[in-house]
């Protein structure tokens, strides 16, 4: 008797706008397959356009897992994350389908990847001595307890949450899971850029103004999960009463520079295999035709 083959679990990662969440959309109708998405914005409920997640015509055919998944606001760490998608490819591979891990969340992915192992909660006393540490403290605090800084590691904030979130337990693997096939989607910079300023166009058209003025009304502009690069600018074109093109075109710089910083945490992680769109949609086809 032939011996089950055992799914792999295809992780594509890259840079806001590289056009990940396309190609997976399209190999996951190709081989089966279902998405787990690796983005710690788009686990939020009502950030729909703000967090460019996958519409509802773009979801047809192929169930999308990792979205709408807690209020902004609500306390979601990478280990409930880690679970979440770990229970998730467990359920899609006990469907004989294919898990496609996807997104530009790299704490996200790796967590799940190199199955990190995060200590226990951080305590209200430990969360006041960390906003009372300088930037520079906080950094020897991470190395010291083996904790990854989050991609925006200028921001104190960010830093403290990632503490929060858990750090990891013990010397971090070295060596991902079996049955994986990793890819990143490697794009010319200025081909990036330009996506990226085609894209900021598109989000404003789509009224996320007005989404985020909603969202502001519903649970205020403090709310961590307004802090989103997006949210934050636009809330600063409404108190200055700036035009809107001058609101798209930073949004569109903020944005660079982010997927500047996952470009760089991503180059950390030597197993990820860099293709263009095109090569990388040739390969994972190849690979997955070897497992059917």
């Amino acid at each position: 008797m032939a011996t089950k083959t055992v799914k792999p679990l295809v992780v594509i990662v890259g840079p806001t706008a590289s056009g990940k969440t396309a190609l997976s959309i399209k190999l996951a109708k190709q081989f089966n397959g279902e998405i787990i998405c690796a983005d710690s914005r788009t686990i939020y409920k009502g950030m729909d356009i703000g967090t460019a997640k996958p519409t509802t015509k773009e979801r047809e055919g192929v169930p999308h897992w990792g979205l709408d998944l807690i209020e902004p606001g609500d306390y979601f760490t990478v280990a409930d994350f880690k679970k979440y998608a770990n229970q998730k490819t467990k359920e899609i591979k006990n469907r004989n389908k294919i898990p496609f891990l996807v997104g530009g969340s790299g704490l996200y992915v790796d967590a799940v990847l190199f199955d990190y192992q995060f200590g226990p909660s951080v305590n209200q006393s430990l969360r006041t001595k960390l906003n009372n540490l300088s930037l520079e403290q906080l950094y020897e605090h991470c190395y010291k307890n083996n904790t990854l800084l989050p991609e925006n590691n200028k921001n104190k904030r960010y830093i403290i949450r990632a503490i929060e979130q858990g750090g990891l337990s013990g010397q971090r693997p070295r060596e991902p899971i079996n049955d994986t096939i990793v890819v990143g989607i490697a794009t010319d910079k200025d081909a990036l850029l330009n996506r990226i300023k085609y894209r900021a166009k598109q989000i404003f058209n789509n009224n996320v103004v007005n989404e985020a003025i909603m969202l502001s009304k519903k649970y205020g502009w403090n709310n961590e999960a307004m802090s989103g690069i997006v949210y934050r600018v636009i809330r600063e074109h409404l108190v200055n009463n700036s035009p809107i093109s001058e609101a798209v075109d930073k949004f569109a710089t903020l944005d660079w520079k982010l997927a500047k910083r996952q470009m760089t945490w991503f180059k950390h992680n030597s197993y990820i295999k860099w293709l263009s769109l095109e090569d990388a949609r040739i390969y994972i086809d190849e690979c997955l035709a070897i497992e059917q």
